[in-house]
């Protein structure tokens, strides 16, 4: 018998790199189901302009995930606004990519410090808030590059098979506690971050509002692993069962390993010319960039 699914109610959720795509996307889907949402980005103005777009008293505040006090700050902020955190979406990432020997250090230093250190600090500063109340359910947006290496983007890879790790050790730590863990991956997903990416054969890209609405399934019925579309979470168990070099055969032949490689870097134009912007101010400061996290920048894709 199928479960009842959890009502999302009055739910307080806090989301990460909300001001565009699969964020943005995320909280309307959840208003839509009567929860109570923050998002937080380090655009601060975009944060405020997109919370009053959305409306239903939907909040929207600065933070920097790269930042572990602003990161509690944030959720601090939260609490007192709506109510004791219900659900946190780790949601912010970026996707800058080339091949792995012309990637700069200061890029790779970038990658980890937002897609894996931010992740890090808002997922223990939620359980710490979940495990006083015996409740939660912490939500971290990975990738299908989290299950298999593609060429292109090796680091960003790595980010992404860290937050796979990270998140089902912590779900094996608070097992029985009451904290539910999901770690949702998505195939390329049609945002800014993942513009002019080609398509894997016989998966075609997602709309935010796809992976936005496999978010909402998985908090009304929890579980562990959420794949976007669903179809393509059995390539990548079998991919986990079979001969590495059947693996690499049947990746060269949907195409999947030249969806990093071989971008559209015409399209790709304002994307990566941000990413430079982001990188470079990043360099040369002793704190985090604000412009790391912009929203779209932040926002999940492949």
């Amino acid at each position: 018998m199928a479960r009842t699914p959890r009502s999302l109610a009055g739910r307080v959720v806090a989301i990460t790199g909300g001001g565009r795509g699969i964020g943005r996307a995320t909280a309307r889907a959840l208003i839509d189901e009567g929860a109570r949402i923050a998002i937080g980005d380090i655009d601060a103005a975009l944060a405020e302009h997109t919370a009053e777009q959305l409306g239903a008293g939907t909040v929207g505040l600065p933070l920097d995930v790269t930042d572990r006090a602003s990161f509690a700050y944030f959720l601090d902020q939260v609490e007192e606004r709506l109510g004791g955190l219900d659900v946190l979406i780790n949601n912010a990432g970026i996707m800058p990519i080339g091949p792995f020997v012309e990637e700069t250090d200061a890029t790779a230093a970038r990658l980890i410090d937002i897609n894996l250190h931010g992740v890090i600090f808002g997922s223990k500063l939620a359980i710490e808030r979940f495990s006083e109340r015996g409740a939660g359910h912490l939500v971290n947006i990975a990738s299908t590059a989290g299950k298999a290496g593609v060429p292109g983007g090796a680091t960003y890879c790595a980010t992404k098979h860290a937050v796979v790790g990270l998140s089902e050790a912590i779900r094996g730590e608070v097992r029985d506690s009451g904290i539910d863990v999901s770690v949702v991956m998505p195939v390329v997903v049609n945002t800014e971050l993942g513009s002019g990416l080609p398509e894997m054969r016989g998966f075609k890209s997602v709309e935010p509002e796809d992976v936005a609405d496999a978010i909402v399934e998985a908090l009304q019925r929890p579980r562990y692993e959420v794949y976007v579309p669903k179809s393509i979470g059995l390539l990548m168990r079998s991919k986990a069962v079979v001969p590495t070099v059947v693996a690499d055969l049947v990746g060269r032949l949907l195409k999947g390993d030249q969806v990093l490689a071989n971008p559209d870097h015409a399209a790709r134009a304002a994307y990566e010319e941000r990413m430079e912007q982001t990188i470079s101010t990043a360099e040369g400061s002793t704190t985090p960039a604000p412009e790391s996290s912009t929203p779209e920048r932040e926002t999940q894709a492949a």
